[in-house]
């Protein structure tokens, strides 16, 4: 018997209908004592995973030359007062966390835009 490509296997699936992909399928968990459905489930954490963290954190880390607008940035972003807003723009430290990537990015180049340096966790 000759071997099947990878594209030839697919195309093969794709013109059986569901009874004999659900015999193939048995027959795989019978030949090689491996359910194919266990292996895709458990593969789909691991690529979330690989995507990335869905929720991060954007932390300052220096404030720069431009302090005030750095405040006025944090202010604005995190709803804090003068005060709080100044002793993060002083000591650095978590601008807002638990947030989606987007929002990091966007905080992110905001924070940048005025001058300060800023990680994304």
């Amino acid at each position: 018997m000759a071997k099947l490509t990878r594209d030839e296997f697919i195309s093969a699936l794709k013109e059986m209908n569901l009874l004999e992909i659900k015999e193939l399928v048995d027959a795989m968990k019978e030949e090689f004592g491996v359910d194919p459905s266990a292996v895709a489930v458990a593969a789909a954490p691991a690529a979330q995973e690989a995507a990335g963290p869905s929720v991060v954190t954007v932390t300052l880390v220096n404030a720069g030359a431009a302090k005030i607008n750095v405040i006025k940035v944090i202010k604005e972003i995190t709803g804090l007062g003068l005060k709080e807003s100044k002793d993060i723009a002083d000591n650095g430290g978590a601008v807002k966390e638990g947030i989606s990537v987007d929002e990091a990015n966007e905080i992110k180049a905001k924070l940048e835009e005025a001058g300060a340096e800023v990680e994304v966790k």
